[in-house]
């Protein structure tokens, strides 16, 4: 970095202290919680965050599902709602899963290198118009460096000759030449980015796992990184056949701005429906012990209610006791966050 950028960051005013109205829910309360410790509170504004994660994880069903929590969020009417849908697989019904209001403002994009992406993102932030921009992914789209070594590559086997060979698509330098410009623009216009990669498996010689492409740059500039993958498969026995209704999948907070810690929870995404936000919560009391099971019935002393997972469930939804549901799960992730904490006297006052 130049001794003038170290000058100008050094002289940035701080940042503005965030409201209640500066977030925006994930659609998750169990994410929310992940993300912030608060149950309604998700994204910040401002903030560019990265979802990672396996194929059918449940990343472009959030990202989307942030924009139905957004248009039902009155801090978030001027907000315009983009999706650069790269990889042109969102077929799914828009209205349907995420609402009236969301497909209505909807605007969709379909780029195709890094640099056109980036050229729009640019262009709408220029305009000073507040949006949720999200980048359906970063995996689908090429460049201009891996389209001229293309055409280097297609001229030489034209005629006959060999070229030097080389790796990498060039786009791990456009993120970091241009993520940073991004960010400060951000959080000037209160927008909110949203970018979706696909995780790729390591080689065996580097240990193995799972790893992502685009570079460094994308996940330091992070306010907050989430990797999805799928735990199981959600089925039903209809006509003595297994039938599959969703997918079971596993989100963890890697990197966390906001508060710092490493959390891991569990959210049923289904086919016909979209992201179970009761069911996980439900799930969740249960797994901690605040609600007991037996014999698959479930007692819920705070609704006075004992039957089966699904029994609680209906009860729940056509009772109109989501929100309690969500303060009761707030609850038991305060009581447990309370009891792993140091609690010490402060070093420094």
């Amino acid at each position: 970095m130049k001794a003038e950028d170290i000058k100008k960051k050094l002289k940035r005013s701080k940042e503005k202290t965030l409201t209640d109205k500066d977030f925006l829910s994930t659609g998750s309360t169990m994410l929310n919680l992940a993300c912030t410790d608060y149950p309604d509170k998700g994204f910040a504004k401002g903030r560019y965050y990265l979802l990672v994660g396996t194929s059918s994880s449940g990343k472009t069903f959030l990202s989307l599902t942030c924009l139905a929590e957004a248009a039902r969020n009155p801090n978030f009417n001027s907000y315009l709602f983009i999706y650069n849908d790269v990889e042109r697989g969102a077929m799914m019904d828009i209205e349907k899963f995420f609402g009236k209001k969301v497909a209505q403002r909807l605007k969709v994009k379909h780029s195709y290198t890094i640099e056109d992406f980036y050229y729009h993102l640019d262009r709408m932030l220029k305009r000073e118009i507040p949006f949720i921009y999200i980048l359906d992914s970063m995996d689908a789209l090429t460049s201009e460096f891996e389209l001229a070594k293309f055409q280097k590559k297609r001229k030489a086997h034209e005629e006959e000759k060999e070229t030097a060979g080389s790796y990498g698509d060039g786009k791990a330098k456009v993120n970091s030449q241009n993520l940073r410009q991004a960010i400060n623009q951000l959080e000037k216009t209160g927008s909110i980015l949203i970018i979706i990669n696909q995780t790729r498996d390591k080689l065996v010689g580097f240990g193995g796992g799972k790893t992502r492409s685009g570079g460094h740059a994308m996940q330091f500039y992070a306010c907050l990184e989430i990797w999805s993958d799928v735990k199981g498969r959600i089925k039903k026995t209809y006509k003595k056949k297994e039938r599959e209704q969703g997918k079971l999948c596993t989100l963890r907070v890697r990197k966390n701005r906001v508060k710092g810690k490493d959390r891991t929870i569990q959210v049923p995404i289904y086919h016909s429906y979209g992201i179970d936000d009761v069911g996980s919560c439900v799930d969740y009391i249960i797994s901690e012990g605040h609600w007991k099971k037996k014999k698959g019935s479930v007692k819920a002393h705070e609704f006075d209610f004992e039957g089966n997972r699904n029994q609680l469930i209906d009860y729940i939804t056509k009772e109109g006791m989501e929100r309690d549901l969500a303060e009761i799960a707030a609850e038991v992730w305060k009581d447990i966050e309370e009891a792993v904490a140091i609690k010490r006297k402060p070093r420094y006052v």
